[in-house]
């Protein structure tokens, strides 16, 4: 009778069968659920090396158009590469001066490959010395500024970083400025010693809304 007892009150204490799979199943659920959470943060972070579209690129001085010269195509960054003067004689075909820009525009951008419009991909139009989307016909200045709608807005810039020799110390970066309620990034004048580029294409800013250049004209369509 005592051992009855005994084993009476021991399978009270013990873990039954089904509560051990029950335990089982329920680790498994959380350890499950564990990688899965860890899987999609590796997933959401952004992991992009130098010189790859998301990351930066780094770019000898050198590299450089000259002042309102042709852009420079940068295909594997998605970017144009500009440099602009307005007060400068030479390129004002490309690159001239609004009525209602009250100061000159001077300075390096590097200008998002899409269009404002439905991103397609625009291209640099020589005859033209302008950008033109082939897909519905927007146009823009050197700098990104519309020219022609349907484009809402001028073109996306990516920051610049103005390096010394070293590529590491930071001599100046893009400006902004704030246009319609947004930021902008402004030409950024090149100061002494830079002697490299850095175009984070991880850090984009939308081009502001704008009175269209070819209203100053009278030549919109």
């Amino acid at each position: 009778m005592a051992n009855a007892a005994v084993s009476a009150g021991d399978s009270g204490n013990a873990v039954t069968r089904r509560e051990f799979l029950f335990y089982i199943w329920g680790a498994s659920i959380a350890l499950f659920a564990a990688e899965s959470a860890g899987l999609l943060v590796w997933f959401l972070i952004p992991k992009f090396r130098e010189g790859e579209f998301g990351g930066a690129f780094t770019l000898p001085v050198g590299a450089l158009p000259d002042i309102n010269a042709e852009p420079a195509n940068f295909a594997e960054g998605r970017f144009w590469l500009v440099n602009l003067d307005t007060d400068n004689a030479s390129g004002q075909d490309r690159m001239y001066q609004a009525n209602d820009e009250t100061t000159a525009i001077k300075g390096v951008a590097a200008i998002y490959k899409v269009c404002t419009h439905l991103g397609c991909i625009y291209s640099w139009i020589p005859v033209n010395n302008r950008f033109e989307c082939p897909c519905h016909g927007s146009k823009y200045r050197l700098d990104g500024r519309r020219i022609e709608s349907p484009a809402p807005r001028t073109l996306d810039r990516f920051k610049i970083e103005a390096l010394s020799d070293d590529k590491i110390t930071v001599l100046a970066e893009s400006p902004t400025i704030e246009m319609n309620n947004a930021e902008h990034y402004e030409p950024l004048p090149l100061p002494e010693g830079t002697a490299f580029l850095r175009i984070d294409t991880g850090a984009k800013k939308q081009g502001p809304e704008m009175e269209l250049l070819c209203d100053f004209t009278g030549s919109c369509p």
